[in-house]
């Protein structure tokens, strides 16, 4: 008999346990006392999640001036290029023979030039020569009319082979240029992406895709956007948009595996339009990548700071949840309580929640007993601390978390 005694002592303690631990009930004290909280203003540190997208802070698509087969491609994806390093080669013997004939008539030029200035050469000494005999009466007026014109169309005809000479040139310089835009260059360094064409493919500079892309990877730019109102409110509190993006704290990259990315990145762009269609403003934030982590066309999470000096602040075990609601015991007039219903930033560190709305600086709420509270009971409202000398004291709970001290004083022992 006295052990079945003995052993709903202990159910008894136990159950009491479950009611006034870690379940949130209350210990039934017989005068309704709750523990009561004001609300008060801290610190809290949180941070805003924006999606991005990764690019290089130069994202050059290269593209072929001529038409014709590829006959070389000098690189592989991943590689390092420099500026200027030829990547492909597009069949050029139609542009070859292109040069030797414009390099053909650059030279018939030059040689028409040479006849036409023998030629006026000739024509100067013969009108020099005739000026002379006009003048001692050899000859006349006619002989002499004569020479004039032949050396003025000499000099005429030196100038026409000069033009000529000129326009081979320029038919030459044309062809060499048409002749490399055969050899397709990178025009900035970077890493090689994808290659979707081969050795014998067709392409123009329409061609699509482009024969690759050449991507300046030593930093990268991540892509984020922030709504209208959260940028007037940022271009106010710091006096205007140049003076925002400079106080703009640093920013962190969630990467697509779900790590934080190792270095720290800072908003230097933002754009001066907003998105009619999603109401967005479009900001830019430049990380670097020494160790090339980061590929252009990723893409991830910014993780922008957040410092609030006035956040209400409030234990998860204060508060209770229903269909995915938050609600906590507000104590009103007379000491009777309201169940309230409060929304919290999603992002927590699992102990506590920073409320954003249904709580104020100044309100009072109950911290332990909420299963045994309902909405318009009248408690006793005592402090935290009264609560937890009541429960030391009442010997429910031993100093290890069980119910030994509640059995001691039931069963006699000291």
């Amino acid at each position: 008999m006295r052990t079945s005694k003995f052993f709903l002592l202990v159910a008894a303690a136990a159950c009491l346990v479950a009611c006034g631990g870690k379940s949130g009930g209350a210990p039934d004290f017989g005068d309704n006392e709750y523990p009561v909280e004001t609300v008060g203003a801290s610190t809290a540190m949180s941070q805003t999640t924006y999606p991005a997208t990764i690019k290089g802070v130069q994202d050059v698509e290269i593209r072929p001036k001529a038409s014709g087969f590829i006959t070389r491609v000098n690189v592989h994806e991943g590689q390092s290029v420099g500026a200027g390093q030829v990547l492909f080669v597009i069949d050029n013997e139609t542009f070859q023979a292109a040069v030797r004939q414009a390099q053909a008539a650059v030279n018939q030029a030059q040689a028409s030039i040479n006849t036409a200035e023998a030629q006026l050469s000739t024509s100067k000494l013969q009108y020099d020569n005739s000026v002379q005999l006009h003048a001692n009466g050899v000859i006349g007026d006619f002989e002499l009319q004569s020479s004039k014109n032949a050396y003025t169309s000499a000099q005429a005809q030196v100038n026409q082979t000069k033009a000529a000479l000129a326009q081979a040139q320029a038919n030459l310089a044309s062809a060499k240029e048409n002749l490399s835009f055969c050899f397709v260059k990178s025009p900035a360094s970077g890493v090689v992406g994808s290659l979707p064409y081969k050795v014998g493919a067709l392409v123009s500079a329409s061609s699509q895709p482009a024969l690759t892309t050449v991507s300046n990877i030593s930093a990268m730019e991540v892509y984020f956007s922030m709504t209208e109102k959260d940028v007037l409110e940022m271009t106010k509190s710091a006096g205007g948009l140049n003076a925002a993006v400079s106080a703009y704290p640093p920013v962190r990259l969630k990467l697509a595996d779900g790590s934080v990315y190792a270095h720290e990145g800072r908003v230097v762009k933002v754009s001066g339009v907003i998105d009619a269609a999603t109401g967005s403003v479009s900001m830019i934030a430049r990380f670097p990548n020494p160790e090339h982590l980061l590929k252009s066309g990723g893409s991830g999470s910014i993780l922008v700071p957040r410092e609030n000096s006035s956040a209400i602040v409030i234990p998860q075990s204060c508060v209770s949840e229903v269909q995915n609601k938050k609600f906590v015991y507000v104590l009103g007039a007379e000491n009777k309580v309201k169940y309230t219903e409060i929304t919290v930033n999603p992002q927590n560190d699992g102990v506590n929640y920073v409320v954003t709305g249904g709580l104020n600086i100044g309100d009072k709420y109950v911290t332990n007993g909420l299963t045994k509270l309902t909405d318009g009971m009248e408690i006793v409202p005592i402090t935290p601390a009264q609560y937890k000398k009541k429960i030391d004291e009442s010997g429910k709970i031993g100093t290890d978390g069980s119910a030994k001290g509640f059995v001691d004083a039931m069963t006699g022992k000291k």
